[in-house]
């Protein structure tokens, strides 16, 4: 079968689906705006060597089927790259399409503009954020658009890759999670992870492959009886076993500085049962709760209502970790049929529920402020400290809820309440506990915020905040700006033999980064344009410094033997050394210099060797 027969037979499998849930008139247009969007690709290939309109083609089908928007959003995924690829124009789009789909249409766009101070990636991100506040459907076009030519960037060259998955991890991913695109958000941050560090992709993925075929009988023999618990009274339900995706145990393992090994929650199981309406859905899932916790202990303090206290982008569902017969803790979700499609449409369902309206409006209320402000501080700082985290409610002590960032602190608490409660901030009082400012708050806290109209910000405070508006009160309050030129990332610390990415600087310096490195991450999605390829190789005469910690059981001479491995058997030489004991767990941390990553991965497997060591890890110095 020749390549336009196969795209033609795609293309009537794509209509006859979509004449099931559409209009004739509906797929009539469909079919006129696919037919004009092949006539104005025609000649035109792709960088893999297919012929272009294959990309239109496969963002209609995610628009349609993924995220199961309607016709006018399929028209303009068909048309989308028309006005920038072709002859033309968004008048002609217009004339023959209408004006919601040449609005979406231009959005996704790139405006062709002049060479200027600002990136250009930055104002493309700011005009597509500036469209939600006409129509949301704008994003979920970009975001289907940006994940096809994810699913297909093996045929880009490196450079290119990097670039591409570094605005993806930075930019879209926490996009479509914040608005509730959990499937979407998940595909885009693998994709990104597995070319910006394949290596460490592959060794996850082929770890995970190991784990399920080590744990399938014993899990296999809880799901079944989880399943026969909740049959026996009387629910109806289907069960899921979800392994977590390999950038999402990546991201574990860093921010709680371990291995694959000792990374929990690696799986959860999703309970799914059909309900009514939501006073049905809440009582059957404390059903299936109570059947549980009959037969299976519950960890104390795990259960988490995100039923009746829904996330801001509207995800609902019934969290709890159960003690499993073998002695480790499963966590499990319990979930509607609603909830669950919720979950994986977001705000691109047919929803009207309050949390969603609710976080579009604050959506489009702070992004016409950050547009106000936008000569006050970084526009994309402001974006992604406003939206790309998971958020916490707290409360004032009078009941008010407060809605902030997952890891927002105190003072984001003040500034949100009001800008002088934030710059005359004292101390807190979380749950009657006196707290000093830049304590972190967690899900449930009652805040209360000590002042003294005296007192004034100290500068650390700018980085124990996470909020657009405590941080953009807190750099007008400190005009002065300190910038270092470096050449080496003082964040991530690349060694020779890490995969790293290089920088070019405006004065020709360049600054290396590990290529997994978040401010990597972050100049890659606005500054594309200024990586460079680098070669940075181990050198006898360059030493840099490291700091690795180790957990062991006590016992006689372990300190000894792990500073005779470093200095002697490794060669190596300690600037520093700190050890506690607790309950005859020994936590050591040890600062040494080495020439390589290797010199660094073969010095931390000679010390896992040691008897009674459990775990080795590296960790940054700060």
């Amino acid at each position: 079968m020749d390549k336009a027969q196969e795209i033609q037979e795609r293309v009537e499998l794509f209509f006859a689906q979509m004449a099931k849930r559409l209009p004739d008139d509906d797929v009539r247009r469909l079919r006129s705006a696919y037919e004009f969007a092949a006539e104005a690709h025609a000649g035109q290939f792709r960088k893999s060597g297919e012929p272009y309109i294959i990309h239109p083609i496969s963002v209609a089908s995610i628009v349609a089927e993924e995220l199961e928007l309607g016709v006018i959003p399929i028209i303009a995924a068909f048309l989308h790259d028309v006005v920038e690829d072709t002859k033309y124009t968004i008048d002609d789009i217009r004339a023959r399409f209408g004006s919601d789909v040449a609005f979406l249409v231009e959005t996704v766009t790139k405006h062709k503009m002049v060479e200027c101070d600002k990136s250009k990636q930055v104002e493309n991100y700011r005009q597509i954020l500036g469209s939600a506040q006409f129509d949301v459907r704008a994003i979920l076009l970009k975001l289907a658009d940006r994940l096809h030519n994810m699913r297909t960037l093996a045929s880009m060259r490196p450079d290119k890759q990097m670039k591409i998955a570094g605005e993806t991890d930075y930019f879209y991913a926490p996009l479509a999670n914040r608005l509730g695109l959990y499937h979407v958000k998940s595909e885009l941050e693998n994709l990104s992870f597995r070319y910006r560090c394949p290596r460490e992709y592959e060794q996850l993925v082929e770890m995970l492959d190991d784990l399920k075929v080590a744990e399938d009988k014993n899990l296999t023999a809880f799901i079944s009886k989880v399943g026969e618990l909740i049959e026996a009274s009387g629910i109806s339900v289907r069960i899921e076993l979800r392994y977590r995706k390999p950038y999402s145990i990546y991201r574990k393992m860093r921010s709680k500085g371990c291995d694959f090994h000792h990374v929990d929650g690696k799986h959860y199981v999703r309970i799914i049962f059909a309900a009514k309406d939501p006073h049905e859905e809440k009582q059957i899932s404390l059903q299936i709760y109570s059947a549980l916790t009959d037969r299976f202990n519950e960890l104390p303090g795990s259960i988490v209502n995100y039923i009746n206290a829904p996330k801001e982008n509207g995800y609902q569902s019934l969290h709890v970790k159960l003690l499993n017969d073998q002695g480790g803790w499963e966590e499990i979700h319990i979930s509607s049929e609603r909830m669950v499609r919720n979950s994986r449409l977001g705000c691109s369902a047919e929803r009207t529920d309050e949390n969603v309206t609710a976080w579009l409006e604050k959506f489009n209320a702070l992004l016409k402020d950050m547009a106000y402000h936008s000569e006050d501080m970084d526009y994309m700082d402001g974006v992604t400290s406003s939206f790309y985290n998971d958020d916490i409610k707290v409360f004032t002590p009078n009941g008010k809820m407060v809605i902030l960032p997952k890891g927002a602190t105190a003072l984001d608490f003040a500034f949100e309440i009001h800008s002088k409660i934030g710059l005359h901030a004292v101390f807190a009082r979380i749950n009657g506990k006196l707290s000093p400012v830049k304590a972190v708050l967690h899900r449930g806290d009652c805040v209360e915020i000590g002042i003294n109209e005296s007192a004034e910000p100290d500068e650390e405070w700018q980085k124990h905040v996470l909020t657009y508006k405590a941080k953009r009160l807190l750099r007008s309050h400190f005009a002065d700006k300190e910038v270092m030129p470096y050449k080496r990332c003082e964040c991530c610390h690349p060694l020779p033999g890490d995969e790293v990415i290089g920088f070019k600087e405006a004065d020709g310096t360049i600054t290396l980064h590990k290529r997994n490195c978040s401010e990597a991450i972050r100049l890659a999605s606005e500054q594309g344009d200024s990586i460079v390829a680098v070669d940075f190789e181990e050198k006898n005469s360059c030493l840099f410094p490291v700091r690795v910690c180790i957990r062991s059981v006590d016992r006689y001479h372990l300190l000894i033997d792990i500073v005779s491995c470093i200095t002697e058997k490794q060669n190596l030489s300690i600037s520093r050394l700190d050890t506690i004991t607790k309950d005859r767990i020994v936590e050591t941390s040890v600062d040494f210099a080495v020439h390589s990553v290797n010199e660094l991965e073969q010095a931390m497997n000679s010390i896992a060797c040691i008897e009674n060591v459990d775990e080795v890890s590296r960790i940054d110095i700060e």
